[in-house]
Formats: structure tokens, C-alpha cells, sequence
């Protein structure tokens, strides 16, 4: 028989041995011990694979018993290398009757999104200017030898030493957006490239994890604003978001902290104390306390290394102007001014946004419900580090940040077309509008509290 009949009786014997499945029954396996998902109709079990996931199992155990196609692709830019790794995990498809989305998402949006991102990948937009990156790196360094060399010609005054903590302060929240950047793979074609320069930026020139980065963010980007899947909105009990917390909250009694004065507390421990204390904290708690000492080569192994590598470099370069404890304070005292930038870019295009419970929206509506963007200029585009484009990034997180303007009209486009709202404004009223959410999240609390 020729060649085509034996692709056909191949074919054949594939399609009766492949098992089926219906939607009922994968929504079944979204348990912590007993996970499924579905990448293109295909099914695979990730339940013992899930511990060994490089961006950790909390992201993609977000996706048990959903269609995480979307995901899939947003994440990886090398699709053929992570698909090797599916192959044994692959235990049949979706049923023929059984549409592709789960939960009734909208096909149709689902659909146009896919098309738009085919085109930006035409436009060839996932490319990078190389150039661009390295002059952010460059400028980085500039701003800490600017801040040494203030030190070391003015002297450990007063003047000199807010001058160069303001300074440093700046070369750090720089360096966390730069580390945002390849973190998400978006300079490198190769992961490993990308991998190996975040190790270097987070761990070098700011002392923090990789590891413990990747696995906080990537569950923000999959699940952004959904309660119980994206640590962002884990605040703790110290503040209550959206709508449906402050009222639950308020309907149980629960007052840890007088809520409706969190717009005012705010001030107080959230822009502070962010990075100096609760960051910290997690930061040594990944890679410390969890750390597998048997096997040395692990990636927390890693990171403390690199971690250890700045506070070398910076006692060195501080304690002889300070002393040991002053160089402390004087470390501190970056961290307390770089959390406040921090802490007020991040949170102006989140925390005023719809944060809820799982809703089980398509990819494109449920970044568009929980994100919005600040106007374009040259000084918002480096204050935020292009996170003004919190949209797009969101929709195309391995895009170059260079390359999120000129996607931005398609994306604007693609809202108007099936009436989703896409929301820009200016820089000042962006980060009042997060004043303006904690107060009106208390209200709702105070009101639920009393009268509920």
C-alpha cells in the first residue's frame, strides 16, 4: 500500500486510541493533588509535573480544569522547546462536541485576540532592540557611580549623603524595572539568556531573588486580582479591595484594622514599608529558610549567591564613609524611599481596577477588567519603567517593553469592537484614584459592618 494509505490507517488507529473528554470531567481536576488542563483541545495531567515547574506550581496549578492556551502562549516565547515537555504529560483531548473555551468564555473574543496577537508577532513587535536595553543597564550604573563618586568628593554630610541616597534610590527602582524585563523573557530569544541576566540585575544590583520573583509574579499575571490566586490583592487583613472583600469582611465582623481610615493608614505602612520589611522578609524566607541545602546547585542556591554578591559590593563601597551600622541605616533608608516609588507605580494600574473572585474569564477580558494604563510621555514611560502600558503588557507579557505603544491602537481597537472599557489617564489622577479606591473600599466596608 503507498504511502498515503499508511498515514491513513495511522491517523485511524490514533484517533481510536486517544481518549476524550467533556468539560465536566476536567473541571473535576483542579485539586492541589490531582490537576488537569487543555492547551489546544488537548488534555494533559500536570499533577506530579506541576512541582517541577520552572515558573512554580501555584501558576500553573491556577489553570486545573481550564482552558490554559492562552496562558500557555502568553508565557512561553519558545513554544517548541516547553512543548517537549508536554508530550508525556499528554493524556487525550477534549471531546469533538465540546467547544474550546470552558465555563462559557467568549469564543468570539477569544478568537480576535488570537488573530491580533498573530498580527503583532507579523509586525515582528516580540523583537528587541538590544540597544535600548543595554542603555538601561548603562544608566543604571551611572546613577550608582554618580552616587559614589558624591559621596567620596562631598563628603558623609548630610546633603551628600540625601543626594546620593535619592540617587541610589533611583538606580534601584530602574533596576527592578529592568529585571521585570527579563524576568518575563522579553530581551532574549533564548530563556537561558534571559534567565542567567535577571539572576544578575535582581541578585547583583538589588539583592533580591530570582526564584522568589518569578514565583509571586507570573500567579499575578495569570490570575491578576482574582482573591486566592494572585498575591498581589493578599494584603494581610491590613487592607480590604474591590468591592466583595470589604463587604464580606464587613458582614463577618471582622476588624482587624479600622478599615475605613485605610486610605489614611496607607501613607503610613504601605509606600514605607513594603520593600525595607514585608519584601524583605520573603525575599530571606526563599531563600534561606526554604532553601535545600543537599542540593547546592539549586536555583535558591543561586540567588543567595548573587543576593550575597550585592551586599558585599555595597559594604565595601559605603562602609568606609559610614560605618558598619551606618551603611545599615543608610541601606535601609534606599529601600524606604525606593518602596515608595514602588508601591505607588505598581498599585496605579491594579488596585483601583475590579478585584474579585474567580469570574472564569477569557484571557483578553479578565487583563482589561484588571488593569489600566497611564498617558505616554518620556517621563512616564521611565518613571514606571513602560508599566504604564500595564495593558498590553499584561495582554503580551514577553513583549519587548520598547514595542507595547505600537500595539496599544490594535488592543484599543479590539475593546471597541466588543465594548470592553480601555482605561488611560493621566499620571497624577492614576495614582489619586488609588486613594480614592482604599476610601471607597472602606465605605463599603464600615457600611457592611454596621448595618449587615
Amino acid at each position: 500500500m503507498g504511502k498515503g494509505g499508511n498515514q491513513g490507517e495511522g491517523a485511524a488507529e490514533r484517533e481510536v486510541s486517544v481518549p476524550t473528554f467533556s468539560w465536566e470531567e476536567i473541571q473535576k481536576h483542579n485539586l492541589r493533588t490531582d490537576r488537569w488542563l487543555v492547551i489546544d483541545r488537548k488534555v494533559y495531567n500536570i499533577t506530579k509535573w506541576s512541582i517541577q515547574h520552572p515558573g512554580g506550581q501555584r501558576v500553573i496549578g491556577h489553570y486545573a480544569g481550564e482552558d490554559a492556551t492562552d496562558a500557555f502562549r502568553a508565557f512561553h516565547p519558545d513554544l517548541e522547546f516547553v512543548g517537549k515537555f508536554l508530550k508525556p504529560l499528554l493524556i487525550g483531548e477534549l471531546a469533538p462536541e465540546e467547544p474550546s473555551q470552558d465555563h462559557g468564555k467568549n469564543s468570539k473574543i477569544t478568537e480576535d485576540f488570537r488573530a491580533l496577537r498573530k498580527t503583532a508577532e507579523d509586525m515582528n513587535l516580540f523583537k528587541t532592540n538590544h540597544v535600548f536595553f543595554l542603555l538601561l543597564l548603562a544608566h543604571i550604573i551611572a546613577l550608582e557611580s554618580i552616587a559614589w563618586f558624591t559621596v567620596f568628593y562631598f563628603g558623609n554630610g548630610w546633603i551628600p549623603t540625601l543626594i546620593t541616597a535619592f540617587v541610589l534610590a533611583t538606580s534601584q527602582a530602574q533596576a527592578g524595572w529592568l529585571q521585570h524585563d527579563y524576568g518575563h523573557l522579553s530581551v532574549y530569544r533564548k530563556p537561558k539568556w534571559n534567565h542567567l541576566v535577571h539572576k544578575f540585575v535582581i541578585g547583583h544590583l538589588k539583592g533580591a531573588s530570582a526564584n522568589w520573583w518569578n514565583h509571586r509574579h507570573f500567579q499575578h499575571h495569570a490570575k491578576p486580582n482574582i482573591f486566592h490566586k494572585d498575591p498581589d490583592v493578599n494584603m494581610l487583613h491590613v487592607f480590604v479591595l474591590g468591592e466583595w472583600q470589604p463587604i464580606e469582611y464587613g458582614k463577618k465582623k471582622l476588624k482587624y484594622l479600622p478599615y475605613n481610615h485605610q486610605h489614611e493608614y496607607f501613607f503610613l505602612i504601605g509606600p514605607p514599608l513594603l520593600i525595607p520589611m514585608y519584601f524583605q522578609y520573603q525575599i530571606i524566607m526563599t531563600m534561606i529558610v526554604h532553601k535545600n541545602w543537599v542540593k547546592l546547585a539549586t536555583r535558591e542556591a543561586e540567588d543567595l549567591a548573587w543576593a550575597v554578591s550585592y551586599y558585599i559590593r555595597f559594604f565595601i563601597t559605603y562602609i568606609p564613609f559610614y560605618g558598619i551600622l551606618g551603611a545599615l541605616l543608610f541601606l535601609n533608608f534606599i529601600r524606604f524611599l525606593e518602596s515608595h516609588w514602588f508601591v505607588w507605580v505598581t498599585q496605579m494600574n491594579h488596585i483601583v481596577m475590579e478585584i474579585d473572585q474567580e469570574a472564569y474569564r477569557d484571557w483578553f477580558s479578565s487583563q482589561l477588567t484588571a488593569t489600566c494604563n497611564v498617558e505616554q510621555s518620556f517621563f512616564n514611560d521611565w518613571f514606571s519603567g513602560h508599566l504604564n502600558f500595564q495593558i498590553e503588557h499584561h495582554l503580551f507579557p514577553t513583549m519587548p517593553r520598547h514595542n507595547l505603544h505600537k500595539i496599544a491602537p490594535l488592543v484599543k481597537s479590539l475593546c471597541a469592537k466588543h465594548g470592553i472599557e480601555y482605561q488611560e489617564k493621566p499620571l497624577l489622577r492614576a495614582l489619586l484614584d488609588i486613594i480614592r479606591s482604599l476610601k471607597k473600599s472602606g465605605k463599603l466596608w464600615l457600611d457592611a459592618y454596621l448595618h449587615k
